[in-house]
């Protein structure tokens, strides 16, 4: 009988800092985070130094925005389908979620209504030379009675055929209303409709991964034909975007949080600064979810507003994502040398709002909102994504804090007007004589419950707001 010689253990000693701390590994997506970063960098090394060169490597862009394309009807119609099923789960949980889904509605319009005017004040695209990215489409409807008549598709599958995407919003819209009506019977549709929506994204995240490549193309494209005034444009609009939001959240959203529950933005800002450090750290409000929960709890807002609120506003209340998809649209507009007239912008702007809703959650759901958007409203644009994807990842941050601090907002005023906070306790704790317990992340204070006919333990939408 032969022997068994056991095999060696081998000891792997981790990698250890200056501080003699184990070194944390990057993972996959701060290497897409920094690849893009390097690509925009090189395309516009390339597009300074070669312009010919550059201009020749236009299909690269090209090529990645027809991938994004490419998934935007799945996209809009999964999206808007479970979107419409998490609106119907909040409007059923009674006078918290209507108020919150108000609410929400109000804001993210408010919010693109402000990417709308800073867009038409400041032109950022103005002076690129982005004209050569093309798209073609069919001849758009004459009249406002044939836009309308045009929505309705020919057949049901032909909108997904089709280049309309008002269609494809359309059947969604129809097929979301229709699941709600079947009750019960419409749960395994809707489910798997989830389940379609999970691989749809995931296709999207392998799109994604080309995204350093089409960057680098679109990016030394433009610089190659624009020079220097590319590089200014698209700083200006990134400088403009963080300066809008920041306008909002201390403006707007401080206002609004002061008038009616006499809590200072600043004060709120400072209790969650822990937050944003994870925020920034990982681009996406998400990572924050669980102890925005708990540390709402522990302010003294009732837990069943809590659970209502901060869940739901996670996938409908996006304030940084809906300044940001008004203000890009605006920018390539601008930069391909054809503005938008104010009735393609109100279009837009109905669009942005209807299918934003539910696309939250997913890297890249943003950039396929907006090239969907443009689409539906001017297809002749839609090539200008590729120069947008190039920055996007600058702003993500900026989008991913603006839709944290919405959320947090929304859940004191949501809290105030139902009257289940503690308004003696949130002053205490934005005080800071009563910390939060880091340890336990434990939020809950022994506060006061909600009506029978409110309470909701469980959220009622999925929570995932990437930047």
């Amino acid at each position: 009988m032969a022997l068994r010689i056991p095999r060696t253990t081998t000891l792997t000693i981790p990698r250890l800092s200056r501080r003699g701390r184990p070194r944390k590994k990057w993972d996959r997506h701060t290497w897409l985070y920094v690849s893009v970063i390097i690509a925009v960098v090189a395309g516009a090394i390339v597009g300074l130094a070669a312009p010919e060169f550059a201009l020749g490597l236009k299909p690269l862009g090209t090529a990645f925005v027809s991938l994004i394309s490419m998934m935007i009807a799945p996209i809009i119609f999964c999206t808007i389908v479970v979107g419409v099923g998490s609106i119907a789960k909040a409007a059923t949980v009674g006078k918290i979620g209507g108020l919150a889904l108000l609410y929400f509605l109000t804001m993210s319009t408010f919010a693109l209504a402000i990417g709308l005017v800073v867009g038409n004040l400041i032109h950022p695209g103005e002076g690129l030379d982005m004209s050569g990215a093309t798209y073609e489409v069919e001849t758009a409807p004459a009249s406002t009675t044939d836009f309308l008549l045009h929505i309705i598709p020919e057949t049901f599958f032909s909108a997904f055929t089709g280049e309309n995407v008002l269609q494809v919003l359309f059947i969604a819209l129809l097929v979301g209303f229709a699941l709600q009506g079947l009750g019960e019977k419409g749960r395994p549709i809707m489910a798997a409709v989830g389940h379609l929506q999970t691989l749809v994204f995931r296709v999207l995240g392998m799109i994604l991964w080309l995204a350093p490549v089409g960057a680098f193309g679109a990016i030394a494209a433009v610089v190659g034909a624009t020079g220097v005034a590319a590089i200014l444009g698209l700083g200006l609009l990134m400088v403009a975007f963080y300066v809008t939001c920041i306008v909002f959240i201390v403006g707007i959203l401080g206002t609004l949080l002061y008038a009616v529950a006499k809590v200072n933005i600043f004060s709120l800002i400072k209790y969650l600064a822990r937050e944003y450090l994870l925020i920034v750290g990982t681009s996406s409000s998400e990572s924050a979810l669980p102890r925005l929960i708990a540390k709402m709890e522990h302010l003294g807002v009732s837990k069943p507003v809590v659970g209502i609120t901060v869940p739901t506003g996670y996938s409908f209340n996006l304030d940084g994502t809906a300044i940001y998809l008004t203000m890009a649209s605006l920018f390539i507009a601008s930069g391909m040398g054809a503005p938008m007239s104010i009735p393609e912008q109100i279009g837009l702007l109905v669009f942005m709002i209807i299918a934003s809703k539910g696309a939250a959650g997913v890297t890249g759901a943003g950039l396929a909102t907006l090239a969907g958007g443009l689409q539906a409203y001017r297809p002749d644009l839609v090539g200008g994504v590729g120069v947008i994807v190039g920055i996007d990842r600058f702003m993500s941050e900026g989008r991913a804090i603006t839709n944290f601090t919405g959320n947090a907002v929304a859940t004191v005023l949501i809290g105030t007007w139902t009257k289940q906070i503690d308004a003696v306790r949130a002053r205490t704790v934005l005080r800071g004589d009563l910390p939060f317990d880091e340890a336990s992340l434990t939020g809950g204070h022994g506060g006061h419950e909600a009506p029978a006919s409110d309470v909701a333990a469980t959220p009622v939408a999925q929570p995932a707001a990437r930047g």
